[in-house]
């Protein structure tokens, strides 16, 4: 029997986008299973009950990934 996965949003950061059944793709601290809170980008649905395929990254990761898109976007 497959283990039982948990989630929760430890703090909302912001919605990047919405479709028209009303999930939401969103960037939050999310906490997997009790561990410590990850940055994480996925869509929810609109009672955040169901998450759809999306990221996680631990804190050197998320440096890592702001670091990249300030190199890309300082010139614009």
């Amino acid at each position: 029997m497959a283990k039982e996965i948990t989630c929760g949003i430890v703090k909302r950061i912001s919605v990047l986008s919405e479709n028209n059944r009303g999930y939401s793709k969103q960037v939050n601290l999310v906490s997997w299973n009790g561990a410590k809170a990850k940055l994480d980008i996925r869509t929810w649905s609109p009672d955040n009950e169901k998450s759809l395929k999306g990221i996680s990254l631990d804190d050197s990761e998320a440096r890592k990934l702001y670091e990249a898109l300030a190199r890309i976007y300082a010139n614009n």
